[in-house]
């Protein structure tokens, strides 16, 4: 049910809700991650671990980011912070693979490129004040992305390649050049990597090997 209604209000709000009044298409835009919060917490409630409080507070500060990012830097600012709580919690779940960690050099190369690309287009553009804050956040979701495939979460893995995918596509159509299709583009990417975070919360729990009830002894 939960999910279904994630999924249709997020529709409502990519293709329905008119761009303007500002205010009521905002909040139609916090609408899907509030319930996608709900749906983390119910999931979390059965076992309340630390991993799972974590990933709510990120979750959290996703939706600040959300409703503020007309300030670029306040907004920029609330979802590093989010990332920031999601690479605590996939870091606290690390599982090493050999080859889970060399794809830190593809995620690498990902943040090299974008980093130039971004930086050359600030120049050109004289946003000089823009250049550490957009370095240090595609620093933080590259990170965020390797974290997530340490921990060897299959959920956290697509949530976190869906999520570097939308910031990539609104950073690229921001400052590089327009993007066909932008906006529903960075909407869709980023409500499915919201809602696989989410359901990253629960995933945890639900595959763990159950224990053995003991077997009850009488004494002779």
């Amino acid at each position: 049910m939960m999910p279904a209604l994630i999924l249709l209000t997020g529709l409502l709000y990519i293709f329905i809700i008119p761009a303007e009044p500002h205010a009521v298409k905002l909040i139609f835009k916090a609408i899907p991650m509030l319930l996608i919060i709900a749906y983390a917490y119910l999931q979390s409630a059965q076992n309340g671990k630390r991993f799972q409080q974590i990933l709510l507070a990120g979750l959290v500060f996703c939706v600040i980011g959300d409703v503020t990012l007309d300030n670029f830097v306040v907004g920029l600012s609330a979802f590093l912070i989010g990332h920031l709580f999601y690479l605590s919690g996939f870091f606290g779940q690390w599982k090493f693979s050999f080859w889970r960690l060399v794809t830190i050099v593809p995620i690498g190369a990902y943040a090299v490129y974008m980093g130039y690309e971004l930086l050359d287009a600030l120049t050109k553009s004289g946003d000089d004040a823009l250049k550490i804050p957009v370095l240090v956040y595609v620093t933080a979701i590259s990170l965020m992305g390797w974290s997530a495939i340490m921990s060897g979460n299959a959920w956290a893995v697509a949530g976190a390649l869906l999520f570097m995918a939308s910031d990539s596509i609104l950073a690229w159509n921001k400052f590089v050049s327009d993007v066909d299709g932008s906006n529903v583009l960075i909407m869709t990417t980023y409500y499915a990597a919201q809602f696989c975070i989410a359901t990253c919360i629960g995933y945890r729990s639900r595959t763990a090997p159950k224990q053995k009830e003991a077997v009850p002894t009488v004494n002779s």
